[in-house]
């Protein structure tokens, strides 16, 4: 398995996190030209209430997790990047920030009332397992918000695969100087579009389950209430 085919062991993944951590928020604003601050905001309203005790899984450089507690929760950003970690540490104090596997959440049931992922369920072994220990840390009626990038259709869609297919590895080769960057589009073909993830929620226990896409279908927020 390599970076190439989207397809990483989780000691592979943790290992590519650590090297690129150092220009991990300056692609994403890159990227997205900017507006993946917008969509973290906008999905951090629409899950975190003031005073929830909120989980930040895949938590990376802290930046859903600090959307989070502006949204008025109090914090836990997990990760299992170590370098992603140092940095979300200088940004913010106040957040409570774990290292440690979103397979095995190292919490108890119910033990939080939101939970939000940002571009990271693609990244776990098993979708399946992630989303089942997301269910079980949220106490029943419990919400959850989850951004990942997804395939868009239409017009945009060849303009798409330029940039994701082709300039994305390019630039994320010269900013960081490693091959990871080809990660990242591999991993989003082989992602389930965004039916097929509502459908996934709904089976580890979500209901109410919808989507909004942003950025004409690139990017896909889906919110659900824990059952």
């Amino acid at each position: 398995m390599t970076a190439g085919s989207g397809t990483l062991p989780a000691e592979g993944v943790r290992t590519m996190f650590d090297r690129i951590a150092p220009v991990y928020d300056a692609m994403n604003h890159l990227m997205t030209a900017g507006l993946d601050r917008r969509w973290r905001r906008v999905a951090a309203e629409a899950v975190v209430r003031p005073g929830d005790r909120v989980l930040d899984g895949c938590c990376g450089t802290g930046d859903f997790a600090l959307a989070d507690a502006r949204a008025g929760g109090r914090v836990t950003g997990l990760d299992f990047s170590e370098r992603m970690l140092e940095r979300a540490r200088a940004k913010s104090s106040a957040v409570e920030w774990v290292q440690g596997d979103a397979l095995a959440l190292p919490f108890e049931d119910g033990s939080f009332d939101s939970a939000t992922v940002g571009f990271g369920v693609r990244n776990l072994e098993s979708l399946e397992r992630g989303l089942a220990e997301l269910r079980r840390v949220l106490r029943p009626g419990g919400r959850l918000g989850v951004l990942e990038i997804t395939r868009p259709r239409g017009a945009l869609a060849p303009f798409y695969r330029l940039w994701f297919e082709k300039g994305v590895p390019v630039v994320g080769r010269v900013v960081s100087g490693s091959s990871a960057y080809t990660y990242l589009p591999a991993s989003v073909r082989r992602f389930p579009g965004p039916d097929d993830l509502a459908g996934l929620l709904r089976a580890a226990g979500f209901c109410k389950v919808r989507y909004r896409l942003f950025a004409r279908g690139i990017v896909a927020l889906h919110l659900g209430v824990a059952e």
